[in-house]
């Protein structure tokens, strides 16, 4: 039996830590970031233990790298979903939508990713980070940015914030007003994107 080759291999590699990250986005997501072992991921994911450590320094690297994969998954599915399109300012609607969508389904994943950010450990770049940030910054360039090294983190700064603010505990705000003031700011009409069902808050300043 002849050997397998590099290519195989390394397609081998690549699923097995796309099953690890997938296991880890399924676990923490159920059961909370400190329910779930490193075992217990490995398990789920029909891998070894060692395995884990071979990809990942640790669990609070992994979870980060398994949310933005997870995360990354979504926005890209939102974008390229029928009708498929272009427009700029419908691409932005679909990203904002497919973030705040993540908030509202995964809370306790995305409220463990939040905290993770902001232990002394912070923001961690990895593949599937630079993947996400990659695909908001072209979202950001088709909308017409003209500078997007500036309008790219801004996004993404806002983006967090609306997510801390629906997930934060005793006091979370409806995403719908989120929602109003983030298409305001970049001039989108409501009925872009994944509307919900309700209006804009009549409340809000936003405008039609």
């Amino acid at each position: 039996m002849s050997p397998r080759s590099a290519s195989v291999n390394e397609e081998l590699r690549r699923r097995s830590r796309e099953r690890l990250l997938q296991a880890t986005v399924e676990l923490v997501g159920e059961r909370g970031y400190e329910a779930t072992t490193l075992a217990d991921i490995a398990d789920r994911a029909g891998s070894a233990r060692g395995l884990v450590s071979y990809y990942f320094p640790g669990k609070r690297q992994l979870l980060q790298s398994a949310v933005h994969r997870h995360m990354h998954l979504r926005l890209a599915a939102a974008l390229e979903r029928e009708p498929r399109t272009d427009d700029g300012e419908e691409r932005l609607a679909r990203a904002i939508d497919a973030i705040l969508g993540i908030a509202r389904d995964q809370p306790t994943l995305m409220r463990t990713h939040m905290a993770g950010i902001l232990t002394a450990e912070g923001f961690m770049q990895c593949p599937e980070q630079q993947r996400l940030a990659a695909l908001l910054r072209d979202t950001v360039m088709r909308y017409g940015s003209a500078d997007p090294d500036t309008d790219y983190p801004l996004l993404r700064a806002l983006l967090m914030g609306a997510v801390v603010a629906v997930l934060l505990p005793g006091a979370p705000m409806p995403i719908t007003r989120l929602r109003a003031e983030l298409f305001q700011r970049y001039g989108l009409d409501w009925e872009r994107g994944v509307p919900p069902d309700a209006d804009p808050p009549a409340d809000s300043s936003y405008r039609w």
